[in-house]
């Protein structure tokens, strides 16, 4: 981006030498000006200009935020105000917009216009020099140095932010500074909490006097500016000293509507996916080709030719005939944040070649989602092949850029559901199933998306840690073995006392666990030395920290002469002080045969020892889980309740990929056809709308594609269709019952249909597997799922296939 030729009040972010980490050297020493000075002289404006605005990353509870397309007076300007109405979201922080002003009264860019250097941290209030944790809106790069004496400098804890350490660029001398304390969603996208606290001097700079001389000593100043009065508010607003003032009658206008808001506590924040790339624009998450092809459309001026793209795939995933739909909630978020940067334009024009022109990257640069219409099936529901999971309308160009991304939020996150709604119809309504692949995943982001999506096909637990943080999924663990092998005696225990549940003298657990142990082994006839003594430690240590939550791993050693009886000692002395364990769990050998026999010595003891919960102990089970491990189970009669899964479930190692597919179908209102000899790549023209057909008895028997404008179907009366694999036969049928499958989720740039909670679609995904008869849900050799086209689709069809030959 050019700078414009405008006098632009000196930045208050001077690169300092070694307090603020350079990239590349440069010989400008500020910051240059992007954007011109506010229309209005106290308030920086978001003023139109080709920089886009960043979306909100505060997503509002089961929808997305609107954009942030209107002028804000205040919010982009100081961070820490309450967005007004309509600005983003009514009631919590704005987003930080890259138009925001860091000086009052001038327009200096939150990112350096200097290649290779280090975006400037945003000061936190307009005037003041020195934040202690700043917010970095859009840097490319991630700088590790912090000021050795910045008081607040700490690693950000959003799992994606690349910067650990964010610099204390601009210290004072002054005893006291706005000390910045980040929202909910520490990270640079986020807008930082300004709360006035106590916070220790950093030397750096001299201090600046403040326009108002030592009446306000804790909030240092900017030099002077011609907005002196809004600097005086800023400091009235913020600083705790001093008390407010009444605005002069003569004040500007903009300046008399500031709101001082009253102090709040942090609102909390629904966790969202850390799935955006960060700066939140998805529009380089793509492939080169898509921008080629992009500067072709644009040459030669069919960029805003209307076009029509739908998003499906061809073949049953794992040889089965059903896919769960999902990804839809990311999907939308992406075309929320559609858009290029200025640094993603930058990057565009090094890797795109020379000849491409100038004003192709300024038009890329404006460029969003906002003439975008997406319709979809709701996320969870039950998907056949060849039939369209999502449809996307728009300007031609807009639509060809959105088809890897679109692919990349819903292949994975389709297939994983998918891969785990097989695991639940394998394990029945009852068992109880953990995903714990994250050691096992692609990478950090393969990790989240597993947990979140096995979620939705049926799992109950996760034992990711940071997904149950994220998307409220049941979080759920065991202990490991090393936890057991690092005791060898019960000297280690510590400490070794437990009050009973009820209350009274602390006992000694080691010693009941001891006695217990004996009792144990008599009924179980095993001598009481096979049992290791560092197990039998690990047990009473681990139980003595959680007695309402004790479980045993029971085959560190022998599970027959040591771990069963260790882990019932400890159960029933804990049993004796009033607690409950609450399970064991077998990571080897024979499961199925095993959790027979463990039942069998926990109903003797249960009946022997008068403890009638004892036999309903549950047992969980994990090593390389499988599909065909679940059968065996089943075959075999186990008496396992819990069953972990990681490998087999997030890797997808029967199917690697779900095998997507986005093909325009329509371009200015004439119908596409890809024409090939493998009928089964052959796509269906035209845009349509997606019917599901039930018969008498509530199963749904056919999906049926047809054109927009045909009626719908009737319910009752008979149909002719077309049945894919079949084209050259015509079949009827009567529906008794006929659901469109699609509603539209985005128009205008917005989300316009409510979105359900994760809960949700995972209950109506559970919905939508109970609703299919036995035959088609089978997961071996199912009965083939019939996908039809309506008489007046199929004569486009055969028109188009004519015409082409």
């Amino acid at each position: 981006m050019q700078p414009f030729l405008v006098r632009c009040v000196p930045c208050v972010m001077p690169f300092l030498g070694s307090h603020v980490p350079r990239v590349l050297p440069s010989p400008v020493p500020y910051v240059p000006c992007v954007l011109p000075p506010s229309l209005v002289s106290c308030v920086p404006r978001v003023l139109p200009s080709p920089v886009p605005c960043v979306p909100c990353v505060l997503p509002c509870p089961g929808a997305l935020c609107p954009p942030c397309d209107v002028p804000c007076p205040l919010c982009a300007a100081i961070p820490g105000v309450l967005c007004p109405p309509g600005a983003a979201i009514s009631g919590v922080l704005c987003p930080v917009c890259p138009l925001g002003a860091a000086i009052p009264g001038a327009m200096c860019a939150q990112c350096a216009a200097i290649p290779g250097a280090l975006c400037p941290t945003r000061a936190a209030i307009p005037g003041a020099l020195c934040p202690p944790r700043a917010a970095i809106p859009v840097c490319p790069v991630s700088p590790v140095w912090h000021h050795p004496q910045c008081p607040v400098s700490s690693g950000c804890c959003h799992p994606w932010c690349l910067v650990p350490r964010v610099p204390c660029v601009l210290p004072s001398p002054v005893s006291r500074v706005p000390w910045v304390l980040p929202s909910l969603v520490s990270c640079p996208l986020c807008v930082p909490r300004v709360l006035p606290s106590p916070c220790a001097p950093c030397p750096a700079i001299p201090a600046v006097p403040c326009p108002l001389g030592d009446a306000l000593p804790c909030v240092p100043r900017v030099p002077p500016s011609p907005a002196v009065s809004l600097s005086l508010l800023c400091c009235r607003l913020r600083c705790p000293c001093v008390p407010p003032h009444p605005v002069s009658p003569s004040a500007p206008p903009c300046l008399t509507r500031v709101p001082v808001p009253p102090p709040r506590s942090p609102v909390p924040v629904p966790p969202r996916a850390p799935r955006l790339p960060r700066g939140g624009a998805m529009a380089p998450l793509a492939d080169l080709y898509q921008l080629t092809m992009a500067y072709g459309h644009w040459r030669a001026g069919r960029h805003r030719v209307p076009a029509a793209a739908e998003l499906f795939f061809r073949r049953g995933p794992f040889g089965g005939a059903l896919a769960l739909a999902a990804g839809l909630a990311e999907g939308l978020r992406g075309l929320r944040a559609f858009r290029f940067s200025a640094a993603d334009v930058a990057y565009l024009r090094s890797v795109l070649p020379s000849t491409t022109e100038d004003a192709f990257f300024d038009y890329l640069a404006t460029l969003d989602a906002s003439e975008v219409t997406v319709s979809a099936m709701p996320e969870g529901s039950i998907v056949f092949a060849r039939v369209p999971f999502l449809q996307v309308k728009g300007p031609l160009l807009v639509v060809q850029l959105l088809e890897t991304t679109l692919l990349c939020l819903v292949n994975y996150a389709s297939l994983v559901a998918t891969n785990a709604a097989r695991f639940r119809l394998l394990a029945g309504p009852d068992m109880k199933l953990m995903e714990i692949g994250l050691r096992r995943a692609q990478g950090p982001d393969g990790a989240l998306s597993a947990s979140k999506y096995s979620y939705i096909g049926g799992f109950d637990y996760t034992s990711n840690i940071l997904a149950g943080k994220l998307y409220g999924i049941p979080v759920c663990g065991t202990i490991a073995h090393s936890f057991i092998m690092s005791f060898t005696s019960l000297e280690e225990v510590r400490p070794r006392e437990l009050s009973p549940l009820a209350g009274g003298e602390p006992v000694d657990l080691p010693g009941l666990a001891e006695r217990w142990l004996q009792r144990v082994c008599e009924l179980l006839r095993t001598p009481p030395e096979k049992a290791n003594q560092g197990e039998l430690a690990a047990f009473v240590s681990y139980a003595a920290t959680f007695p309402r939550d004790f479980q045993g791993l029971l085959d560190t050693y022998c599970v027959r002469r040591s771990g069963l009886p260790n882990f019932c000692a400890v159960a029933l002395a804990l049993h004796q002080l009033g607690y409950r364990a609450i399970g064991v769990r077998l990571d080897s050998g024979d499961l199925a045969q095993q959790s027979k026999e463990i039942r069998r010595v926990l109903r003797a003891c249960g009946a022997h020892f008068q403890v009638p919960w004892f036999e309903t102990i549950p047992i969980a089970v994990s090593n390389d889980i499988s599909e065909q491990s679940l059968e065996e189970f089943s075959r075999e009669g186990s008496e396992i309740n819990v069953v972990g899964v990681g490998t087999n479930l997030v890797t997808c190692p029967l199917q690697p990929s779900l095998g997507c597919v986005y093909k325009l179908v329509e371009v200015n209102g004439s119908p596409c056809l890809k024409l090939t000899e493998d009928e089964e790549k052959m796509t269906i023209p035209g845009s349509k709308t997606i019917y599901r057909l039930y018969d008498a008895a509530g199963h749904p028997f056919m999906d049926l594609m047809a054109l927009e404008e045909e009626p719908s179907p009737s319910v009752g009366q008979e149909l002719a269709v077309r049945v894919l694999g079949r084209l050259g036969e015509t079949s009827k049928v009567v529906p008794t019952t006929v659901e469109p499958l699609h509603r539209t989720y985005f128009r205008d740039g917005q989300v316009c249909e409510p979105l359900p909670s994760l809960p949700e679609v995972r209950s109506h995904a559970q919905a939508s597997l109970n609703l299919l008869s036995p035959a088609h849900r089978r997961l071996h050799q199912p009965q083939p799922y019939p996908v039809a086209v309506s008489e007046r689709l199929h004569g486009l069809l055969t028109e188009l296939r004519q015409a082409s030959q």
